[in-house]
């Protein structure tokens, strides 16, 4: 069995693992004291996936949570599932990071790297075949982003050829609680670029706006949008816990989803997403979860997809369902949405199917897209990085930690970079349209010259 170690960074991020934990830990028939109930055999067959077994048969959940300051991490321990979590897998810093990109990065989160390291080393001791790395932070705080990033690039020193998959929280000026979150997100991205093999970027507007509007949600708090987030991450990671049709692993995703090394940062979408009053007057379909999939209001991130090109896709369902109408469905969305989708990748959209159905649902779908529209993601962020940086406003509070000036325009240099390299998929699209639309126009020319 090819096992993940979870690794939960900061506020942001052990909060949303905490839900996420408490998701699949309902799932696999395991109480929140760490045994395992029910008579059925699946959810039980790839539980060393994600959990330790432990002695008087208790599952641990073979995770990393680290934070450097203890508010966020005590209460997980006081919570329904906080005796289920190993004590030993806490690692907790001495202050926080006061939201400092570069007082995670170089000073608080450096001394506490050694111990997040070791706690690290003794989960992939307990695993026969590690398969990668699992890390969820926010890239708009100081911890998640800082010492995020710098666990990233220790992780890949040290595990060459294990992959590292980020479930990564996108910040916005709309639901922006600090203003200096721009600066800690493009400087964290710059180090994701080459930290990590598969960023699964989650939009903080979008949750809102789908909470809001889709799921009617008047005033939507902080527990709603991680449960929205916790729920794709379920959706996800189902072709890793349960066996399936189709299944695929962290290694056959990054395969399959990413055409070039540096465009590896996808968008999640979940399906089906109603309000409580709707759902029970509609009966969800194949159809409906294939068209909600492709929809912008499903996916969680704030613009439209059909403004780019989709490189690759993949979608995951849930239940039972016909893999045949599924392949149905999925041809016909793109022979209906034909120059959304980049015609130089062919067989651009890979699906896995298990047929156990997440808690309360009877069909789902989970949705990943590697599309050419995420520019437009990194241009919102990079505007407002450019706008305080010409001010040098913020930059003494970054400096006084050890950071150089020069790291900010290299990190503005190499979010340009990654957008261009996405605009010129996006180019090579249209000269494979132009030349095909030169090739009929000779054909017809010289069959008209023939008939002549």
């Amino acid at each position: 069995m090819r096992e993940i170690v979870s690794i939960q960074v900061g506020q942001c991020g052990n909060k949303v693992g905490e839900r996420f934990w408490e998701i699949i830990s309902e799932e696999h028939n395991i109480n929140r004291c760490g045994h395992f109930y029910g008579n059925s055999i699946l959810p039980y067959q790839r539980l060393s996936v994600y959990y330790d077994s432990g002695p008087k048969d208790i599952f641990v959940p073979r995770a990393v949570l680290c934070d450097l300051e203890a508010a966020s991490l005590n209460q997980i321990k006081c919570s329904q599932y906080g005796r289920i979590y190993n004590p030993d897998c806490f690692v907790i810093g001495r202050c926080g990071a006061g939201n400092n990109w570069a007082r995670g990065h170089y000073t608080e989160g450096a001394e506490l790297m050694d111990c997040v390291l070791d706690a690290t080393r003794r989960q992939v001791e307990c695993c026969d075949c590690l398969q990668g790395f699992q890390l969820m932070h926010s890239i708009g705080g100081g911890t998640g982003s800082g010492m995020g990033s710098l666990l990233m690039h220790k992780l890949k020193d040290e595990y060459q050829d294990r992959i590292v998959n980020t479930y990564s929280v996108i910040p916005s000026a709309k639901v922006s609680e600090t203003v200096v979150e721009p600066y800690n997100a493009v400087l964290t991205l710059c180090e994701m670029i080459n930290g990590s093999d598969e960023a699964i970027c989650i939009d903080n507007e979008a949750l809102f706006d789908i909470c809001y509007h889709t799921l009617k949600i008047c005033n939507p708090a902080l527990g709603d949008l991680n449960h929205l987030v916790a729920m794709t991450m379920a959706g996800i990671t189902t072709c890793f816990r349960y066996p399936g049709q189709l299944n695929t692993d962290l290694r056959k995703l990054m395969t399959n989803m990413c055409p070039f090394p540096n465009l590896h940062f996808f968008i999640p979408g979940f399906a089906p997403l109603a309000s409580k009053c709707s759902e029970l007057y509609r009966k969800v379909t194949t159809s409906d979860l294939v068209s909600q999939l492709f929809d912008c209001r499903n996916q969680m991130a704030a613009f439209d997809p059909n403004e780019g090109r989709y490189l690759t896709c993949a979608a995951i369902f849930r239940g039972l369902v016909s893999t045949k109408e599924i392949d149905q469905q999925l041809l016909a969305i793109q022979e209906k949405n034909r120059d959304s989708f980049a015609k130089w990748v062919p067989n651009n959209i890979k699906t896995a199917i298990c047929d156990i159905p997440p808690r309360g649902l009877k069909l789902s779908a989970t949705f990943i897209s590697n599309t050419t529209a995420i520019q437009f993601l990194f241009e919102r962020l990079l505007c407002q990085y450019r706008s305080m940086f010409q001010k040098r406003a913020f930059i003494h509070w970054y400096t006084g930690e050890g950071m150089d000036e020069q790291e900010f325009s290299a990190a503005d240099d190499s979010i340009v970079s990654l957008i261009e390299e996405y605009k010129a998929c996006e180019v090579d699209c249209d000269e494979d349209d132009c030349d095909n639309d030169q090739d009929d126009t000779c054909v017809d020319e010289e069959s008209s010259c023939v008939n002549h």
